[in-house]
């Protein structure tokens, strides 16, 4: 006779997914053979396999996602406490920052505050430039900067800014910078330089016809402060561009890229050649170390992606002798440019305007204070990149913790009618009559 019992499955149901996985529901192997056995009289057999079969599966899926709620909730822990070790650090060094320019002040040198915050009249000027082209992008950005200082970079909007391509180098000679300038073009220079993605979307929203949306955005904020956007604008996305992946010239602060210099058939260096204009751009030490949201500097990115391996000559006929080894342009200082190979820039030399600065006097601040400030701003950029981590952990330790009470959810009313069933089959049995003998 087949027994209620026999359909019990020995199964415990967890309370919560912290559980411990072996005391997720487990099904006793001898339950298995009775009710296979039960329901083999009856002709069931199939129907029990299945509902052993199905309530294995469901315990199998609920230790799996079990395990993964484990593993989530252990890594964010671990990201928590490495977090609490860069706050330190991060502290650590601010302190030290403020001994270092503590004794530097109280030591007599004859230094102002604009060592470590204001600009040099040069780059003021390259400033003024930019502002004047007031329905610019650039001009905009400018303007706001001007007007609302460093808090203009809390604003949503800019935040991910990290300014115009004309303001973030300098230059040891004016004749290179014009010549640098002329080469990248007034659009070029004027571009707006930002870390992600995000920070360009946030730049220019659309409608859902794909109109641009007026009122958001830079063009939002150029007519709230009385200049409107007008034509088309460059935004350079630093964690899009493919960074430089060779070395660095070593115990160089500047971090100049170690590039192969050229090679005359003969195997000799050109004649002339100067350099490679990357590195002939001065870059802050804040800029030169973990800029874009990859971990790289500005050289490796930005400058990197808009003069490749420009080769710079001392004349041009130096530079058209080197013409076999010339991959990437070159200019001379004379006013020569090969934009790129059999890409030869004729006629007058522009008078260009906007321009890459000249590059102040090296600042006298201590190298320790150097070291740090490049230290703090390694450390800073990791912390980003731990809060980035820790989020993305606890979207997946949430979307494991709905997995699990769905299965468990999907466990329980399978319970329900597999006891539902069992009832069923007991009440189908009919009782053995006697026969008499």
């Amino acid at each position: 006779m087949f027994q209620q019992n026999n359909m019990q499955l020995a199964i415990r149901i967890p309370t919560s997914p912290a559980q411990d996985s072996s005391q997720y529901m487990q099904v006793d192997q001898s339950d298995k053979s009775l009710v296979m056995s039960g329901d083999m009289q009856n002709g069931g057999f199939t129907h029990a396999e299945y509902i052993f079969n199905f309530s294995k599966k469901l315990e199998e899926d609920l230790q799996t996602f079990g395990m993964k709620i484990k593993q989530h909730e252990d890594n964010i822990k671990f990201l928590n406490t490495q977090k609490k070790k860069l706050d330190e650090s991060i502290l650590d060094l601010q302190e030290f920052h403020f001994v270092i320019l503590g004794k530097y002040h109280s030591s007599g040198t004859p230094v102002a505050e604009n060592e470590v915050h204001s600009h040099p009249q040069s780059e003021e000027e390259t400033m003024e430039q930019i502002m004047q082209q007031e329905k610019s992008a650039a001009g905009i950005i400018c303007r706001l900067n001007t007007h609302h200082g460093i808090q203009a970079y809390n604003i949503t909007l800019t935040k991910d800014v990290l300014g115009i391509v004309a303001r973030l180098g300098k230059v040891d000679d004016d004749n290179l910078g014009r010549l640098l300038s002329e080469y990248l073009g007034m659009e070029t220079m004027l571009a707006i330089v930002c870390r992600t993605y995000d920070g360009v979307k946030m730049l220019e929203t659309y409608d859902k016809e794909g109109c641009i949306n007026k009122s958001s955005g830079l063009h939002g904020l150029g007519a709230s402060i009385g200049r409107n956007l007008d034509g088309r604008f460059l935004v350079i996305c630093l964690e899009h561009l493919r960074p430089y992946a060779g070395d660095f010239i070593p115990n160089d602060p500047q971090r100049r890229l170690d590039l192969l210099k050229p090679r005359l058939p003969n195997g000799e260096c050109p004649p002339g050649f100067v350099g490679f204009a990357v590195n002939m751009i001065n870059i802050d030490s804040t800029h030169l170390f973990c800029f874009a949201a990859n971990g790289y500097g500005l050289r490796e990115t930005l400058f990197y992606s808009l003069f490749s391996r420009l080769q710079v000559y001392k004349t041009r006929a130096d530079m058209l002798q080197a013409l076999p080894c010339i991959s990437d342009g070159a200019l001379s200082l004379d006013g020569g440019i090969i934009k790129a190979n059999g890409l030869f820039c004729l006629g007058n030399q522009e008078d260009v305007q906007l321009r890459f600065p000249k590059a102040s006097m090296k600042s006298s601040l201590p190298e320790s204070y150097i070291e740090s400030e490049r230290q703090m701003k390694e450390l800073k950029w990791k912390k980003e990149k731990m809060i980035e981590d820790i989020k993305r952990e606890q979207a997946l330790l949430n979307n494991s913790k709905l997995n699990f009470d769905r299965k468990k959810a999907e466990f329980l009313k399978f319970l329900a009618e597999s006891s539902s069933y069992a009832a069923q089959q007991q009440l189908s049995v009919k009782p053995e009559r006697l026969t008499p003998r």
